[in-house]
């Protein structure tokens, strides 16, 4: 499963104290959270498949925590390097790839297989950009 960072706003009517309660009480779910000095925001990291399911579990979770429905500001997904975690990428493009990992010359090469169709939809660019850096290594696209 996948690390989503998911960062969530807070009405004005909960104090500095109530957020670091809520910091303390989110850790004692087996979330970690953390609290932005100048804003009424937390950034809370949950495992998940996608970014609708990480932000209703921050919100539910928060919800109980706090007594208060955030306002879900952005969900990114941290990087590992993991297969998982650059079909995850490719997912986020709306496309599915196949996934091999190679050796050439002492380094890394990962090869990602696309549909043919799939080519003419996501720029290349793009995709190639994004997989290079969840994974920090060299990426081949092909096209079948």
């Amino acid at each position: 499963m996948r690390q989503a960072e998911v960062r969530v706003e807070f009405p004005a009517g909960l104090s500095t104290q109530d957020l670091d309660d809520g910091v303390r009480a989110l850790a004692a779910r087996g979330l970690r959270a953390r609290r932005h000095p100048a804003r009424r925001e937390l950034a809370v990291t949950v495992e998940a498949e996608d970014k609708e399911s990480a932000g209703a579990r921050v919100a539910g979770v928060c919800e109980q925590v706090l007594g208060t429905v955030p306002r879900l500001r952005s969900v990114t997904f941290l990087s590992r390097g993991t297969d998982e975690d650059a079909l995850g990428v490719i997912e986020a493009f709306g496309v599915r790839a196949g996934v091999q990992r190679l050796e050439e010359d002492g380094e890394e090469v990962a090869v990602f297989t696309l549909a043919a169709a799939d080519q003419r939809r996501v720029p290349e660019s793009r995709l190639h950009t994004a997989l290079e850096a969840a994974l920090n290594c060299e990426i081949r696209l092909r096209y079948v």
